[in-house]
């Protein structure tokens, strides 16, 4: 089971990871929750009410990464054929400000929930600890690593048809979150493989 996940009775999934994977999982998790931002937490004694009906941002984040994991949601206006661009844009703003805000927490809670999840892996015997999860930590886990990728590919400026990466020399500065990229869609196959075993 190395580096790839199987699934465990119940719904869950479980990987054996070794010291180093652990560490890189938790600070990548990590530096998406800095990314995502520490989110808008209500004021003790305030009406939790209040944070449910409160406006998010309406325009797109200029941040690369930040604008691949919360897009528009009528896609680029100038791209739309025969569509009114202001209407769109209008659109699609109005969107934004009423679920930017909630997604994001979902984010902030998937990634606490991975970091959580390495946090409580004892000491490895033998190089390695096996990291057992239950169905709702597999939804979190599935959701971060799709967003880490987002993250990752937003900042190495992947696209689909982008085959230079993956021969880059090893002298490149890049190639270290080109295997991270590639590492965590290995992972993130695998965990999606244990939902339809």
């Amino acid at each position: 089971m190395p580096g790839m996940f199987e699934a465990v009775p119940g719904g869950g999934a479980a990987v054996a990871l070794d010291p180093v994977e652990v560490s890189i999982l938790r600070s990548l998790a990590v530096q998406l929750l800095e990314l995502v931002g520490p989110g808008d937490e209500p004021a003790d004694g305030a009406d939790p009410l209040d944070a449910l009906f409160a406006d998010g941002p309406s325009d797109p984040p200029s941040d690369p990464a930040l604008a691949r994991l919360f897009p528009d949601a009528y896609g680029d206006p100038e791209r739309e054929p025969g569509g009114d661009e202001e209407k769109i844009r209008e659109y699609a703003a109005e969107f934004r400000r009423y679920t930017e805000n909630d997604l994001r927490a979902r984010k902030r809670e998937d990634a606490l929930g991975v970091v959580r999840a390495l946090d409580r892996l004892p000491a490895p015997e033998g190089g390695e600890a096996l990291l057992e999860l239950g169905p709702e930590e597999t939804r979190q886990w599935l959701g971060t690593l799709n967003d880490l990728r987002l993250a990752i590919g937003a900042r190495l400026e992947i696209t689909e048809d982008d085959q230079e990466l993956y021969r880059l020399p090893d002298s490149d500065p890049r190639k270290p979150m080109v295997m991270a990229y590639l590492w965590l869609g290995g992972l993130q196959e695998s965990l999606i493989g244990t939902l339809t075993a």
